[in-house]
């Protein structure tokens, strides 16, 4: 049992705490990037092979589209059935393949990857759900390639929802980080584990819970304020001015560029 009268209890105490809180923001960054890179696609890709969506027909085959449409959507729904203790537990043979040991704030990141991945594929999925879908009728009457519809039409217009869903994303890794501990996979789950629960110091459990606290309302108030900036609807200001007008301009702007591009190729030069 822990004695908070000991002259080294607060020093030490101030120590792990930090040392808790290093390792679950990187334990948290590592897993997001990774899920972001992956997630992002992945959930544009399931709205789009859709049908009638715009990659409704991937080279050139609706059945390819509703192949990959039933297999992702499949796997999606079966990481987020999987309770997150049971996959923990399950993916420890891998990442002891992967990485050597399953011990460690470095072979945690693979099940808060896995089973973020997921969770995230839904959120971009229903951010693009909410586009107006009369700006890819537009796109694609203007002659718009699917890279230019996603990259000037459907990410500008998801961009707010998908920074919401990302805040609620980064808590759930946050949350499970804490249950990673339980393993030895260190951050503040581990700091209460060891020294709340074993070592009786309430002191220890009320601050991880204030650090955890503390850094989901500071990430939750980034993000939605970042998304407030990028257009989000706010209760307060109302809805989102002009967005679809403002899509339509940056298309307008591309398509023309790409025109003049061509007709400039293909126009004689004088000599």
């Amino acid at each position: 049992m822990i004695d908070p009268a000991a002259p080294e209890f607060w020093p030490q105490l101030i120590a792990v705490l930090l040392e808790g809180t290093w390792e679950t923001i990187y334990m948290t960054a590592i897993a997001m990037a990774i899920t972001f890179v992956v997630g992002l696609p992945l959930g544009i890709i399931l709205v789009g092979t859709e049908q009638g969506r715009f990659l409704e027909r991937p080279f050139g085959s609706r059945v390819l589209g509703r192949v990959i449409n039933s297999v992702l959507g499949f796997v999606v729904n079966l990481g987020r059935s999987v309770p997150f203790i049971v996959l923990m537990i399950a993916l420890i043979p891998l990442t002891r393949w992967l990485l050597g040991s399953f011990i460690g704030t470095g072979p945690a990141i693979v099940p808060l990857t896995l089973v973020a991945i997921p969770f995230f594929v839904r959120v971009v999925e229903i951010a693009v759900r909410e586009v107006d879908p009369g700006l890819f009728e537009a796109a694609e009457s203007l002659g718009a390639s699917r890279w230019l519809l996603v990259r000037r039409v459907l990410l500008p217009q998801a961009t707010p929802s998908i920074l919401l869903g990302t805040a609620t994303t980064i808590t759930s890794i946050i949350n499970f980080s804490a249950m990673v501990g339980v393993v030895g996979g260190g951050g503040l789950g581990n700091v209460a584990l060891t020294y709340g629960m074993q070592r009786y110091s309430t002191i220890h459990i009320i601050g991880v819970v204030v650090i955890l606290f503390a850094l989901v309302q500071l990430i939750q108030w980034a993000l939605t304020a970042l998304a407030r900036k990028l257009g989000a609807p706010s209760p307060r200001r109302g809805p989102k001015k002009d967005a679809t007008a403002d899509a339509q301009a940056h298309l307008d702007a591309d398509l023309t560029m790409v025109s003049q591009g061509a007709l400039d190729r293909h126009t004689p030069r004088s000599t």
